[in-house]
């Protein structure tokens, strides 16, 4: 097994695709097992009980981040290793709303999340809404592939001020890059 810092450095040797991420949907190296790091509900990530406080350190191991159906793995050229996912494994930090002129004053959302990442939602990074246990909604928003961030709460009732509702009924309805999105049954009518 590599360690920490021997995977770091096969990262940045990495040739990247044209979006600046190693190309981790082309590795298809054999499983090599269970890593013990965990990417918490927060957004922390933590490698053998241990949180990793380096903020570079996490946006490089995110880059090598892959999800299959429903398991998550950390994928190198060589390496593949299944690792603990406990929500989503980014979290959106802050959003805002711009008209963007240029696009024919298309309004759009801009996210950034816990990494540094900014998203812009729209058909290719969808929002979408789930209710948790207790009935309170869960707001995702999707990376890239199929990786999505959590929506922080502040974010979130940032979105549920500026929606609008759906023909008089109480669904909040938001708007990005020529995308509709639902956030659930929030507004009075």
């Amino acid at each position: 097994m590599l360690g920490i810092d021997d995977i770091a450095a096969l990262i940045a040797s990495a040739e990247s695709d044209a979006s600046g991420l190693p190309p981790v949907h082309k590795w298809n190296p054999p499983l090599s097992g269970t890593m013990d790091m965990q990417i918490r509900s927060d957004g922390r990530w933590f490698y053998l009980g241990s949180e990793i406080k380096r903020p570079r350190m996490v946006k490089l191991f995110s880059t090598i981040l892959r999800r299959d159906e429903d398991t998550y793995f950390l994928v190198t050229p060589v390496e593949k290793w299944i690792i603990q996912v406990d929500d989503a494994p980014f979290v959106t930090t802050t959003v805002e709303r711009v008209n963007d002129a240029a696009s024919g004053g298309i309004e759009k959302l801009i996210f950034t999340t816990n990494i540094g990442v900014t998203v812009i939602a729209g058909k290719s990074h969808p929002i979408r809404v789930e209710l948790d246990a207790d009935g309170q909604p869960r707001p995702y928003l999707r990376v890239r592939d199929n990786l999505e961030a959590l929506i922080n709460r502040n974010a979130f009732y940032q979105l549920v001020e500026w929606a609008h509702s759906s023909d008089g009924d109480d669904t909040a309805l938001i708007e990005s890059d020529g995308e509709t999105f639902t956030l659930g049954s929030f507004l009075s009518s």
